[in-house]
């Protein structure tokens, strides 16, 4: 199956491009503008007001504050400008995450840098006090109002709004993969509104609800047959470096954005190099980092945190535990063989949660349905404060200590025990690669709410691509989830 065998019969108006962009582009690229506009001109004011005294009359033509007042007006809009010139403002990467976040930080940082080249040029001693408040609270109020943006944009789509009409071009497998990964990603903006399939129209549709509209190599005469914004091919026999140029040509007409879908999954940007060779686009996977200096650098920062948060927590933990004593008999401790990185067994710590003996109930309870992930949901054993302690992850803290000992890390794929490992294929044995985690990815994207196949990918996800970012990332959501839960038990 070749993409550029295409049907002998021609567009129906090959000459003409479609209209101006679809009318939600504009309404978010706006919004996006007016928070740039508000946050640059607040950093700016903050750094004129804070620099000089307020109290002094202002002239325009006095040699420092009046100098200032211009420099504020030119270096807000000149940041404006350079926000839109970075593409931070495109449609395409509004709510996108890492990469808007990103551009902003590029072009802010670039234009700073330019302003102090330019300063040193024509000999001005521009205020470092006054770079010094400007460039932090730009940043964090540009960020926090591109933020909160996302926010608005990922509940308009997951009601259906502001998405891009998209059509899906590939093998019947691949195809049905990448609308599977679509529909869960909802926040991405594209909704599948067809596919073309080896076989066209006449083949039954792999994906339900969303019809063969055609032939591979009928794609760009589908898109424009039904104001297609977006053509996603993925893997596919014909999918060659000629037949992707054609097809990205048959498209201009039409309007629509041409996106390859490459046969990787899983696999974090920063692991990702492209390098071009003789004019094609070869992308190089960066093995994971499961050693090394970044990995020395985690245990630092896993020993530094867990300390801090446990000095602050030791109070309120006594009092738990005393609590637990009062609740219920038994010990105030919970201890537990678990399983840790390279398959080696440590004792977990936990506040009792469960009535005394509750272990030796655990195969009533489960009623022999004892899988790789086994976690009953209402289960009797729970005391009423151990209702509570699991809630907000209360049972969790004494683990700090299993941290600082080198056991487990603050965030990692969930320790499990012996009987859970054993059952372990080649791809989930991969969790052991890594420490253990008081916290996960899992465990801060739903929790009990996520499938099993969803809460293994994170985990998964989380061993081939561990960064010490994602690491505060996870840790600042933990906190969220702790203040405010969801999917607990």
């Amino acid at each position: 199956m070749i993409l550029d065998n295409r049907s002998p019969v021609p567009m129906t108006a090959p000459a003409q491009r479609r209209g101006p962009a679809a009318p939600w582009q504009g309404v978010i690229v706006r919004r996006a503008l007016l928070v740039d506009v508000a946050a640059a001109t607040t950093a700016v004011g903050l750094g004129y007001v804070l620099r000089f005294d307020r109290s002094i009359e202002v002239d325009l033509f006095e040699p420092r504050g009046g100098q200032y007042v211009l420099i504020s007006v030119v270096l807000a809009e000149a940041w404006v400008l350079a926000l839109g010139l970075a593409g931070s403002r495109s449609p395409r990467v509004l709510g996108s995450g890492s990469e808007e976040y990103l551009r902003v930080a590029r072009a802010t940082v670039g234009l700073f840098g330019l302003t102090a080249i330019v300063c040193y040029l024509v000999k001005f001693d521009l205020a470092r006090s006054y770079v010094a408040v400007a460039l932090p609270i730009g940043i964090v109020l540009v960020a926090t109002g591109r933020r909160i943006l996302a926010n608005r944009l990922h509940q308009e789509r997951a009601r259906g709004e502001f998405q891009r009409r998209t059509l899906v071009v590939g093998a019947r497998d691949a195809v049905v993969d990448l609308c599977r990964r679509v529909a869960r990603a909802h926040e991405a903006g594209f909704r599948v509104v067809g596919v073309c399939l080896p076989g066209g129209p006449g083949m039954p549709s792999p994906v339900d609800g969303v019809p063969v509209l055609g032939r591979i190599e009928d794609a760009a005469d589908v898109a424009h047959a039904h104001d297609v914004d977006v053509v996603a091919v993925t893997a596919s026999d014909g999918a060659t470096p000629h037949a992707l140029k054609r097809l990205a040509w048959d498209l201009e007409p039409t309007g629509a954005e041409l996106v390859v879908v490459p046969a990787l999954a899983d696999v974090a940007s920063p692991r990702l190099v492209i390098t071009p060779v003789d004019g094609v686009p070869v992308v190089q996977v960066s093995p994971p980092g499961y050693t090394g200096l970044q990995h020395a650098l985690k245990r630092v920062f896993d020993v530094v945190v867990a300390t801090l948060i446990l000095l602050v927590v030791t109070a309120p933990l006594a009092v738990l535990a005393a609590l637990v004593r009062l609740t219920s008999p038994g010990p105030a401790m919970f201890t537990q063989q678990r399983i840790g990185r390279h398959g080696r067994p440590f004792t977990l710590l936990k506040l009792r949660s469960m009535r005394q003996g509750a272990e030796a109930e655990l195969a009533e309870v489960l009623d022999g349905d004892v899988g790789v992930f086994y976690k009953p949901k209402a289960d009797p054993r729970v005391t009423a404060l151990g209702r509570f302690l699991r809630k907000y992850s209360l049972d969790e803290f004494p683990q700090l200590l299993n941290v600082i000992k080198g056991d487990m890390s603050l965030v990692g794929p969930r320790p499990q025990v012996a009987l859970e490992v054993a059952q372990y294929d080649d791809v989930l044995r991969r969790r052991l690669y890594v420490k253990p985690g008081l916290t996960g990815l899992w465990q801060v994207s739903g929790r009990n709410d996520l499938s099993l196949d969803q809460g293994t990918r994170l985990d998964l996800y989380y061993v081939e691509n561990w960064s010490l970012l994602g690491d505060i990332g996870i840790i600042l959501r933990t906190a969220r989830e702790v203040i405010s839960p969801s999917g607990s038990s």
